[in-house]
């Protein structure tokens, strides 16, 4: 089938598969590797994307019915700069893997400018569909409060 597929405001013409999951197009297609292929199933986080703004697990997203933008952590790079620095200095990550997808949530919470403080209780909310088997959370958290409270 035909697609045409926004993704970090580059559009895409794809032939693909009905049945083609987004982050096989990301990784395999289009070479955007940041979104990681981990547990497959929805469980961890790794592969979170933002689909018209909100973030949305690639391993479960079918590519055929995204209609809105896709963003990547490629294509926030420049615009989560202070995340990026923030988990960095507050130990957000370790070995890595699950970075991308934990910045891309947190980048989410962060953007959603509603006017308001974020509870502690909204950070963790926010990140609870993302796994992390080194860090512990903490350092994740005070990262994002960091920018916060920017």
């Amino acid at each position: 089938m035909n697609k045409r597929l926004v993704v970090n405001g580059s559009t895409h013409e794809l032939d693909l598969d009905p049945a083609e999951r987004l982050l096989t197009t990301l990784r395999g297609r289009l070479r955007l590797t940041g979104a990681k292929e981990a547990c497959g199933v929805g469980e961890c986080g790794a592969c979170t994307v933002l689909i018209g703004g909100k973030p949305r697990l690639a391993c479960l997203t079918v590519t055929a019915t995204v209609e809105d933008e896709v963003r990547t952590v490629e294509g926030v790079a420049e615009e989560m700069a202070a995340l990026r620095e923030s988990f960095a200095e507050e130990g957000g990550f370790q070995c890595g893997f699950c970075t991308p997808g934990q910045l891309m949530s947190a980048y989410a919470l962060c953007a959603a400018d509603d006017g308001r403080e974020k509870t502690d209780d909204e950070i963790r909310e926010a990140m609870v569909g993302n796994l992390c088997r080194c860090t512990g959370y903490l350092g994740i958290k005070r990262a994002i409060r960091r920018v916060l409270d920017a």
